[in-house]
């Protein structure tokens, strides 16, 4: 061999610490199995997945499918939703990504917006005005004094619904926050959506926005549907975890957080909408409080423009984490199966 000829030879790496460590190797990529130290090998089956990147491993026992936001409010035609990116990702889970996590023995988490009285009261005004907020008419003496005449942070019988600007007509941002059907606008969180019409003809109350047990705040049909089967599983069943901010994994714990770790659960990948919002808000906490993150690119959506998902696509696969598609996980299910 010449001098100028580079040795050709693989490497291995032990990443992380004692309690929280990733094992890499040149030859298969990166495995996220999690084993009680790093000569050991986890016991149970292993899910080789191929990334955009570089192929990873996981044990399916700790990982979760987490599916965030995919309720009436933000995908329902009686809201005025038109067939979009949200839809696209909801046929991708239908096909794909659900049938394989089931097939894997992979949790689905159903992550969702699901507020109490006491969140709502409590609520900080930048996340209050993400989904509109309530105004109300100044009266001169008002406008004089720079006083309210009134308790200020109650609801107003004469309030009117603006979007997060301020404006009592919807002047743009993000469509799918602020305003339903014939450009309503909304109150803000916990305001009464009001009547709406389903595709049978039925009108039925839609409830006070992303409240608890509310018709708005419920899985879009075609995914309730798939959620209410789940639930029902011996092993591994479905879970519906509410959460009252974009990110289900903000704060130092979580409804989320906790259900993860008494299951043990290090790895997530991640779907739903919208994907620059609550998606990422979730992915991003996730990552920086150590749990592995994949993103499924063609099960996540958003009505933000194109490079919006880029960006967060491209942040995934080069520095929070991992970036595959739904269809990948499925082959990698397959091939699972036919080892064991």
């Amino acid at each position: 061999m010449s001098h100028s000829e580079t040795p050709s030879y693989h490497r291995r790496a032990v990443i992380g610490n004692a309690s929280n460590f990733w094992l890499h190797s040149t030859r298969t990529g990166f495995d996220l199995t999690h084993p009680s130290n790093p000569a050991a090998t986890e016991p149970g089956p292993r899910l080789r997945l191929r990334t955009t990147i570089t192929p990873i491993t996981l044990s399916p026992v700790k990982t979760a499918l987490v599916i965030i936001d995919m309720q009436n409010f933000f995908l329902s035609p009686s809201f005025g939703r038109a067939k979009g990116a949200g839809h696209a990702a909801t046929e991708k889970l239908l096909e794909f990504a659900i049938p394989a996590a089931r097939k894997a023995g992979i949790r689905i988490i159903w992550l969702n917006w699901g507020l109490t009285d006491e969140e709502v009261q409590n609520m900080p005004p930048a996340i209050k005005r993400a989904f509109g907020f309530e105004a109300i008419a100044e009266t001169s003496e008002e406008a004089s004094t720079g006083t309210m005449n009134e308790d200020p942070f109650a609801e107003k019988a004469n309030g009117v619904g603006v979007d997060k600007h301020g404006n009592v007509r919807f002047h743009g941002g993000h469509a799918l926050l602020e305003n339903g059907k014939d450009g309503r606008i909304y109150k803000g969180l916990g305001s009464p959506c009001g009547l709406v019409t389903l595709s049978s003809g039925k009108t039925i109350d839609a409830g006070r926005l992303l409240m608890r047990d509310t018709w708005n705040a419920a899985l879009y049909p075609p995914l309730d549907a798939v959620f209410e089967e789940g639930s029902k599983l011996t092993n591994t069943p479905d879970v519906w975890i509410h959460k009252n901010r974009m990110s289900g994994m903000w704060g130092s714990s979580t409804m989320c957080q906790e259900f993860l770790e008494e299951h043990g659960i290090k790895s997530l990948l991640f779907a739903g909408v919208n994907t620059d919002q609550c998606v990422s808000g979730t992915f991003t906490d996730a990552f920086s409080k150590g749990y592995d993150c994949i993103l499924l690119s063609d099960a996540c959506g958003t009505t933000s423009p194109a490079f919006s998902q880029e960006c967060i696509e491209f942040n995934a696969a080069k520095t929070w984490g991992f970036l595959m598609t739904s269809e990948e996980l499925a082959k990698g299910t397959k091939e699972m199966e036919k080892e064991t």
